[in-house]
C-alpha cells in the first residue's frame, strides 16, 4: 500500500464519499475495482469514507446524488469514478457541472497533464472538478489504473483545498520555505 505525505498540516478528518458511475456495476454485473483503489489511496491521508454508492450512467441520478451528498453537510470531498469519456453513456461531467457553485479547473488539468505523460488518449478525458457549498467534487476515470494515476496527482492537495473551502485558511505560502 502506498502512503502519501501531506505538505499541509490538516488535523481534522476528511469525510469522503465515493460515487461510482457504472451501468453494469449498479446492476451487480461488475465489481467496483476503481472505488476500491480510491478507498486504498485515501487511507494514506487523514480521511474516512462515510458514503459509498454505485449508480447507473444517468445524468439526473448522478446529479441528484451529488447534490444530496454535498448538501447534507457530512462530506468534505466527493470522488466520482467513471463516465468521463466520450461514450454515449458518459455523462458524469455534465451531471457534475449542473450542481457545482464554482469550478476548479486546475484539478482536472493536473490530472490530464499527468495522464498525458503515459498516454496520448488522456486528451479524451472530460473529467471536471469544483465546489458545491463546502464540498469539493472531483471526477476520476473509471479504470483502476486511471484512478491511481489521477488521484495520485491531487490526493495531497485535498486537505488544503478543504481548509480553503471551509474558510479555515486564508494565507498561502510555499511549504518548502520557512517563515521568519
Amino acid at each position: 500500500m502506498v502512503k502519501y505525505n501531506l505538505f499541509f498540516k490538516y488535523s481534522a478528518m476528511l469525510n469522503t464519499g465515493i460515487l461510482t458511475i457504472s451501468d453494469k456495476g449498479s446492476r451487480g454485473q461488475r465489481e467496483d475495482k476503481s472505488g476500491e483503489v480510491i478507498r486504498e489511496m485515501l487511507s494514506g491521508i487523514n480521511s474516512t469514507v462515510v458514503k459509498y454508492e454505485i449508480v447507473p450512467d444517468e445524468q439526473g441520478v448522478i446529479a441528484d446524488k451529488l447534490a444530496e451528498w454535498a448538501d447534507s453537510g457530512g462530506l468534505d470531498v466527493i470522488l466520482t469514478t467513471g463516465g468521463t469519456g466520450l461514450g454515449p453513456r458518459d455523462v458524469t461531467p455534465e451531471a457534475t457541472l449542473s450542481v457545482l457553485d464554482k469550478t476548479v479547473p486546475g484539478i482536472a488539468e493536473a490530472m490530464r497533464a499527468r495522464s498525458l505523460e503515459k498516454t496520448p488518449m488522456a486528451v479524451l478525458s472530460r473529467a471536471t472538478a469544483g465546489v458545491r457549498g463546502q464540498c469539493l467534487i472531483i471526477n476520476l476515470p473509471g479504470s483502476p489504473k486511471g484512478v491511481q494515476e489521477c488521484l495520485g496527482v491531487i490526493v495531497n492537495t485535498l486537505p488544503h483545498a478543504v481548509e480553503i473551502i471551509k474558510g479555515e485558511v486564508t494565507e498561502h505560502s510555499n511549504p518548502d520555505t520557512k517563515r521568519n
